[in-house]
């Protein structure tokens, strides 16, 4: 697979892990994804009295950002789960699929600037 390299000018950078910046660079950099992410943070967040939730929400927005930022990992990741849907064996699909996973387990961990 062929990544963009961190600080190419294609793919920009991950904003700071705040509701309020990542939902910036949402709009800045894959506005695409912002009425999803506006719709999930509605219904799940805005008016929780509890914050247990946010983490997961970072989490997933995080890795959504982090995959939508950069097109190549995006289609990428798309033709894994193409792949999987027209794969013949469970192995195989098995094995598309958990390779989307690791990818998606490894964005994760990117940290603000990466």
């Amino acid at each position: 697979m062929t990544m963009e390299p961190i600080g190419s000018p294609r793919v920009p950078p991950m904003p700071e892990r705040t509701p309020k910046a990542l939902r910036a660079a949402i709009s800045q950099h894959t506005p695409d994804l912002l009425p999803d992410f506006d719709a999930h943070w509605k219904k799940y967040i805005a008016d929780a009295y509890d914050l247990a939730p946010v983490p997961a929400f970072m989490m997933r927005w995080w890795v959504e950002f982090a995959i939508a930022r950069n097109p190549e990992l995006d289609a990428h990741l798309h033709d894994l789960e193409t792949r999987a849907g027209a794969a013949t064996t469970n192995a195989e699909a098995q094995e598309l699929l958990e390779e989307a996973a690791r990818i998606r387990h490894a964005l994760r961990s990117l940290e603000p600037g990466e």
